[in-house]
């Protein structure tokens, strides 16, 4: 799949892969930050873990090997999508580097953004009450919990959701945009 980088990033959109562990806060600031590019009239796609988990990715579990294959269908659908131009969103956990890299190779303006957590703060705000299930072993394979999430070695920015309110981190990521877009 190596062979499918475009060579022409100017005409691409670029891909702005949101990774942390789950309830860090990766989908409230992907929905944010797409309403603000909506408003300033970027072509714009959102593609959420939660949503592609029940359709593209319908057929996959969560073994190491699946969450693999599901990152390899949201990096190429990214490229393919990055190709005409659209500015694509990706919140994902996306817990291995192994998998974060294959996407930054594939999508020529890829934006690694590191939604940063502490593991007691996204269990703090788990409402669906998956870290509790992962703890009393009712959910297995569960990131953060049995299975790792490896923390991007050079992330292209960093927010920290438990320090930022969602105004501030989306701010910050718009004036990252602003100044990291612009030198194309």
């Amino acid at each position: 799949m190596n062979n499918l980088k475009i060579q022409n990033k100017f005409l691409t959109g670029p891909v702005i892969w949101l990774t942390g562990l789950p309830c860090s806060g990766k989908t409230t600031i992907a929905i944010e930050l797409e309403k603000r590019m909506s408003a300033n009239n970027y072509p714009i796609q959102r593609l959420d873990g939660d949503i592609v988990r029940t359709t593209i990715s319908k057929d996959l579990g969560f073994s190491k090997q699946d969450r693999d294959l599901n990152i390899e269908r949201i990096a190429y659908v990214s490229e393919l999508l990055s190709r005409h131009g659209i500015h694509v969103i990706v919140s994902f956990v996306s817990p291995y580097q192994k998998m974060r890299d294959f996407a930054r190779n594939i999508c020529p303006r890829f934006i690694e953004v590191h939604v940063k957590c502490p593991i007691e703060e996204c269990i703090r705000r788990d409402v669906k009450g998956m870290y509790q299930q992962a703890l009393e072993g009712k959910i297995n394979d569960f990131t953060g919990v049995q299975d790792p999430y490896e923390e991007p070695l050079n992330p292209d920015m960093v927010l920290y959701t438990d320090k930022e309110t969602l105004d501030e981190s989306v701010s910050r990521m718009m004036q990252f945009l602003d100044n990291h877009l612009s030198k194309y």
